[in-house]
């Protein structure tokens, strides 16, 4: 199952950085079924086609993953686009794609997650929610 993210913000060379932002506001994508999702679970692509991350479940937890990115090669450099802004200079060289998004989500309710999420953007982290909403679209606060 294929399912949109709706990115709002301009996109950069690198871009992963704008995950957090992207993950805002997530609408489904394809046929009405998708639209009627009660599990967060699949694949989400952003609105612009950039990038993909998997949605899945870990335990009682909710992970999130980049699984694609649609210029997966940094256009200065040639190489994999790293994780160079994150605060841990020994996390610095790893590539974008295969960066978990989600940080111990952990079940807060029906259809609703809480814990954190990565944003490779300024590479920090903060407390976040994620809620699929009846509409199908899923909710990150």
């Amino acid at each position: 199952m294929i399912i949109g993210i709706i990115w709002s913000q301009r996109m950069r060379s690198h871009l992963a950085r704008h995950l957090l932002a992207a993950l805002l506001s997530i609408a489904p994508l394809g046929n009405a079924e998708a639209a009627k999702a009660v599990d967060a679970a699949g694949v989400w692509l952003t609105q612009s086609g950039d990038a993909k991350i998997k949605v899945s479940h870990c335990g009682t937890a909710l992970c999130g993953r980049v699984v694609w990115l649609k210029e997966p090669l940094d256009k200065k450099t040639g190489k994999p686009q790293l994780d160079d802004r994150n605060a841990d200079p020994a996390l610095r060289g790893r590539r974008i794609i295969g960066i978990s998004l989600f940080i111990n989500m952990q079940a807060a309710g029906p259809n609703k997650w809480s814990g954190k999420i990565y944003n490779a953007d300024d590479g920090k982290t903060y407390a976040s929610t994620v809620t699929l909403v009846p509409s199908g679209n899923l909710s990150v606060q």
